[in-house]
């Protein structure tokens, strides 16, 4: 492995555990910026402590899904770790065996902690220390599970993630508690990643806004507030251009409001061209499936349409449209995730709302947080359109813009 010039932080994150000041902390956590070398030099730190101090113990590293730790982590562990530690991955049993030319071998299971019945996986194991990477996106009772099984002498927690509002368990258990919890805090900044150029870094501050810029350029744990998007006249176009490919995306709705967007997709540029929006408590008149199906089908005139990307609750909906001959895809309903995604897009440019599109104007305008709640919650109002747009941000540009 060829190394980089490393800052403080990171030289810290990885070799605490050598240092007479720090070495008794049964913890550390690495908050802080997106890009800021935290995975990295973490990831280092864990595999060098635990076959520095261990020999035929088991250990966990543990991410919100098995797929993304091996995206995050796993995949790249090769190239990270120095030459001399021989790593076999038993990937149908989800572990890797990490051997050292001193003789050391140790056990390396993956867990996924999507959810709050994920605990049960790790139940009865005995760990030397476990790796938690993205610690916020996992439920409390799985990370308190991990912790309590990590019971052999010297056994240390590793813990890193990007900020999520002040009320979350983690920030309050942890972060603010870190000295009764004996852990170390460290905070990082994308300054701490030397290996990020210039431009790069100044790409990154100028893809985020609101709370995501707060949260993910800055690394403070804030409140989310007011507008969840800061919509400019930039967004809007007079444009109605031709695509290479044409997605529906719809929020079905009884008596609250249906919405349906026509989307122009070519490559990694999308713009909302036409609209369909029903309220039906507004009109006083409930439509039926085969009514809005009518509606889709005026959406696509004329147009080969690859899917309708629809609300995954509107089975009945569904499956009429199907009837009709439609593709139809269930959306992914990752609220934060999407509403995150639609934020890059607007600001990068990689999707425009046609000026026609009244209703979806008119909700950016409106679409607020609930700022009673604890959690990242949004106000269930004038959010249909919201939605579906989310929808497609989740379902279908998530796979045409790189890096999201």
């Amino acid at each position: 492995m060829i190394y980089q010039r490393w800052s403080k932080r990171q030289r810290l994150a990885a070799l605490w555990w050598t240092q007479p000041k720090y070495k008794n902390r049964d913890a550390v956590i690495c908050d802080g910026s997106i890009r800021s070398g935290k995975t990295v030099s973490m990831t280092i730190g864990f595999f060098l402590w635990s076959m520095a101090m261990f020999s035929g113990e088991k250990f966990a590293i543990c991410g919100k899904t098995i797929e993304s730790l091996r995206r995050n982590v796993i995949v790249n562990v090769r190239d990270w770790l120095p030459y001399d530690l021989e790593i076999i991955e038993r990937r149908a049993e989800n572990k890797l065996i990490v051997s050292d030319k001193c003789g050391h071998i140790n056990t390396y299971f993956l867990f996924g902690g999507r959810d709050e019945s994920s605990y049960m996986l790790v139940q009865g194991i005995t760990l030397a220390g476990a790796l938690l990477d993205e610690v916020v996106l996992m439920p409390q009772s799985f990370v308190e599970q991990v912790s309590a099984r990590c019971s052999v002498s010297g056994s240390k927690l590793w813990f890193n993630c990007n900020p999520e509002g002040p009320e979350h368990w983690f920030y309050k258990k942890w972060v603010q508690r870190c000295g009764e919890m004996n852990a170390l805090h460290i905070h990082f900044t994308m300054e701490d990643n030397y290996s990020l150029a210039d431009q790069i870094r100044e790409r990154y501050e100028r893809m985020y806004e609101g709370v995501f810029y707060q949260r993910y350029i800055l690394g403070l744990w804030v409140l989310a507030e007011g507008l969840v998007y800061t919509f400019r006249e930039e967004y809007i176009t007079d444009e109605q251009p031709p695509g290479a490919e044409y997605y529906i995306s719809v929020d079905y709705g009884t008596l609250n409001p249906f919405s349906a967007g026509l989307w122009s997709v070519t490559g990694a540029k999308a713009v909302r061209v036409q609209e369909y929006y029903y309220d039906g408590r507004e009109r006083k008149r409930q439509m039926t499936d085969e009514e809005y199906c009518d509606a889709v089908e005026a959406l696509a005139a004329g147009k080969q349409i690859v899917k309708v990307i629809v609300d995954p609750s509107a089975a009945s909906f569904i499956l009429a449209l199907k009837r009709r001959g439609f593709r139809v895809q269930q959306a992914d309903n990752a609220v934060l995730d999407g509403i995150r995604r639609t934020a890059v897009y607007l600001k990068n440019g990689n999707i425009k709302i046609h000026r026609s599109c009244k209703d979806a104007i008119r909700e950016f305008g409106l679409y607020r947080w609930d700022e009673r709640k604890t959690q990242d919650t949004v106000i269930k109002e004038n959010d249909h359109a919201m939605d579906e747009i989310r929808y497609f941000c989740n379902s279908v540009m998530r796979r045409k813009v790189r890096g999201t």
